[in-house]
């Protein structure tokens, strides 16, 4: 396959990475395979997350094929940039047709990159495992190739959800691969989902354990997980924030999300 827009776009981003002086540490890369069909599988914090999660991929010589929505796609100049780097559009409301090319491309050798928390969760910590998606781990179930959990964290402190973004030098940016996780005889795809958040989950809480810029006062950081003490959204009101966002991205009747997110209050089950 072609991949000359694919390579210089991570050129490219090399670049913006020096140019805001993103310090990024990638650890474990060698446990991605160099060859054959992988399913990556990472948290979804910042609107420029591919940019890092393919980085483990890169260092072994391969190249991430992501699952993205298909509003992507339709922008002019993004929408051409992904088609030639040749990820994979979705409609989450109708997704047949991305599983078909997703089935393709890993059946063809390809690493096929899934974000099981489908948009960016505006608590900064994985999600609870009723809100991840089981498509990851459909794909590996069906295909047999390995899952492979990619955790990173604090890229959202450069560009994320509710308009938070900063030009601020000097980021510290971690990214950590997991152990592969092969799917088991007779293991569904719920099984499968539930081993794959406990992995992600353990490696996200490393990196908040080993994260060295931590905030003076936690509560009045807005970028700081609620669970650590800090002032990011947590429980119902995360949970209301995340509806929101996936029935903007997939243009949901307004009147519908109103309701729905009105009717998730403090006083709900959701930890």
């Amino acid at each position: 396959m072609q991949d000359l827009t694919y390579r210089v776009v991570i050129r490219v981003l090399r670049v913006l990475f020096r140019v805001l002086g993103l310090r990024i540490e990638v650890a474990h890369a060698e446990r991605l395979p160099a060859t054959g069909p992988v399913v990556v599988a990472a948290n979804h914090q910042s609107f420029l997350d591919f940019a890092v999660v393919g980085l483990p991929a890169v260092e072994r010589g391969r190249l991430v094929r992501f699952l993205a929505k298909e509003s992507v796609f339709r922008a002019p100049v993004a929408g051409a940039l992904m088609r030639g780097m040749h990820h994979v559009p979705v409609d989450r409301r109708a997704g047949a047709a991305a599983a078909v090319r997703a089935h393709r491309a890993l059946r063809a050798g390809e690493v096929v990159g899934v974000y099981p928390e489908a948009t960016i969760g505006h608590a900064f910590a994985l999600k609870d495992l009723e809100d991840l998606r089981l498509g990851a781990a459909h794909l590996a179930i069906t295909t047999g190739a390995p899952l492979v959990p990619v955790a990173h964290w604090g890229l959202h402190r450069v560009l994320t959800v509710g308009g938070r973004w900063s030009l601020r030098r000097g980021r510290w940016v971690g990214v950590v691969v997991g152990e592969p996780l092969d799917p088991r005889p007779g293991e569904s795809a719920a099984e499968l989902t539930a081993r794959l958040h406990h992995a992600l989950g353990a490696l996200v809480e490393d990196l908040l354990d080993h994260y060295p810029d931590r905030p003076t006062v936690p509560s009045r950081a807005w970028w700081w997980p609620a669970h650590r003490g800090g002032g990011a959204p947590a429980g119902a009101e995360a949970h209301r924030l995340d509806v929101l966002a996936v029935a903007r991205a997939d243009r949901v009747d307004a009147d519908n999300v109103v309701a729905q997110a009105k009717s998730l209050t403090p006083g709900c089950t959701r930890r």
